[in-house]
């Protein structure tokens, strides 16, 4: 599996997310043409996020996938614009108005300790019982969180009270992620 991505890499997952979005929303279908390029057909996990005036308009993800990266990242995209629950189905209107981001992911990985997460490097997925909750690594960063912070607001996520981070059967994991944009 590749470590990081090239800026050719990186363009062309971002323009085959605006494209997927633009034709769904316009059409409500994808074509999709295949990929040669062994790193875009790596089978990995992505979110791809959507910003309309900064303000965040949907973001939708998986952690493992068995499709191409490419073409992850075009259900992904297409997913965030119009399946986000937090969001109506983005409009035909919207279209010349938003940013992406996409976060290219590491596998996951159990936590022995919260003490292994690195704010800024790790994204947090937890799970207890059947609530789970996940923030991407970029997240805390941007919100200038500390470690508990960033492990209360994933409790919060997951609809789960603040401490749940602690208590014996929530299962911790960590995550890395390749964040690029097109802002």
């Amino acid at each position: 599996m590749s470590e990081t991505l090239s800026a050719e890499h990186k363009s062309t997952l971002l323009s085959i997310a605006r494209q997927a979005i633009e034709e769904y929303v316009r059409n409500n279908k994808l074509e999709l043409a295949p990929s040669d390029d062994p790193t875009l057909n790596e089978k990995r996990g992505c979110f791809v996020t959507i910003r309309q005036t900064g303000n965040l308009r949907g973001c939708i993800g998986v952690f493992t996938s068995e499709k191409p990266l490419y073409q992850e990242v075009a259900e992904m995209a297409i997913s965030a614009a119009t399946r986000d629950p937090r969001f109506r189905p983005m409009t035909e209107k919207e279209l010349g108005n938003f940013t992406l981001e996409i976060s290219v992911l590491s596998p996951l990985i159990e936590a022995d300790s919260p003490e292994q997460i690195e704010v800024g490097t790790h994204g947090i997925y937890l799970e207890r019982g059947y609530s789970r909750g996940v923030l991407l690594p970029q997240v805390a960063t941007e919100y200038n969180w500390d470690r508990m912070t960033f492990l209360e607001q994933t409790c919060v996520k997951a609809g789960l009270p603040r401490d749940a981070w602690n208590a014996s059967d929530t299962r911790l994991y960590i995550f890395s992620a390749e964040i690029f944009n097109d802002k």
